[in-house]
């Protein structure tokens, strides 16, 4: 059982109907603990007035979406490192747990996924020098194989747990099931992230068939993750922290009342976690 207090809510769940004071106070009728902007929102909003509207009501940050993306450009760019640092701060200013980081596919017109992965442990490297002074740890979050291409050259915990270790203080993984459920050595990797490491979780579920390989993620309890197994191996390391639910679905949460979201999420987190 995950209590609402405990819940936070992606603000991609209910991306098409709400901004962020709706998304707040959404939350807050609700009961639920926390939230996880992403930075469209944040920018609308205003950074400081969102960071006042947050605070004010109570609400936890359970992460900051997204900072990363360092292949887009092809090469790791001034411009590249320079939207990181804006994202470390953004963070730093609604008192995030973590900035969570989509690190980035193949360069355009590339075949080399070594190239950037090394583009990419270079890029986390240099915006962990500002994110360490700001006092913004930095979560790694690994993408399910088939965002390899355009979003995200990690795939796996243990490719994001090497990329920790080689970087050191600072840094660690945003676990969400829908990319790792499938993973063999998930418990493994989990365990070896630890407490420290182990910076978010995120929950939906993975619908079979699916429709999109983007937009098409389930409610908890509707698709064929164990939710409630990979919760208790994050909670064995140690992991104690809000639980955030992010759900992109085009074809049917997005085009609901977003009050029935959040109280099936609500309620499902019960059910089905």
């Amino acid at each position: 059982m995950i209590p609402a207090s405990r819940l936070s809510l992606n603000t991609a769940t209910v991306r098409e109907r709400w901004d962020l004071r709706a998304c707040v106070d959404g939350c807050v009728r609700h009961g639920i603990g926390g939230i996880g902007p992403w930075r469209d929102k944040l920018a609308e909003a205003g950074v400081d007035e969102a960071a006042r509207m947050i605070s004010g009501a109570g609400l936890r940050v359970s992460g900051l979406c997204r900072g990363g993306w360092y292949t887009a450009a092809g090469a790791l760019t001034d411009a590249v490192l320079d939207d990181n640092r804006r994202a470390v701060d953004e963070a730093r200013a609604i008192d995030a747990a973590c900035l969570v980081m989509v690190v980035g596919g193949l360069a355009p017109g590339s075949r080399d996924i070594d190239g950037a992965r090394e583009m990419v442990a270079e890029g986390l490297s240099k915006t962990l020098e500002h994110a360490r002074q700001a006092g913004v740890p930095v979560a790694i979050e690994p993408l399910h194989p088939m965002y390899a291409a355009d979003r995200s050259c990690i795939s796996t915990t243990a490719q994001a747990l090497d990329l920790c270790d080689a970087l050191g203080e600072g840094i660690g993984v945003a676990l969400d099931v829908y990319h790792v459920w499938w993973d063999p050595a998930l418990a493994a990797q989990i365990e070896r992230a630890g407490r420290e490491r182990l910076l978010a979780f995120h929950i939906c579920d993975w619908l079979v068939p699916t429709r999109d390989l983007l937009t098409d993620r389930g409610m908890m309890g509707d698709g064929v993750i164990d939710i409630a197994g990979i919760r208790a191996l994050v909670e064995a390391a140690g992991y104690d922290d809000l639980v955030e639910v992010e759900i992109f679905s085009s074809q049917d949460w997005w085009t609901r009342d977003p009050d029935e979201v959040l109280a099936t999420m609500v309620r499902r987190g019960i059910e089905a976690s």
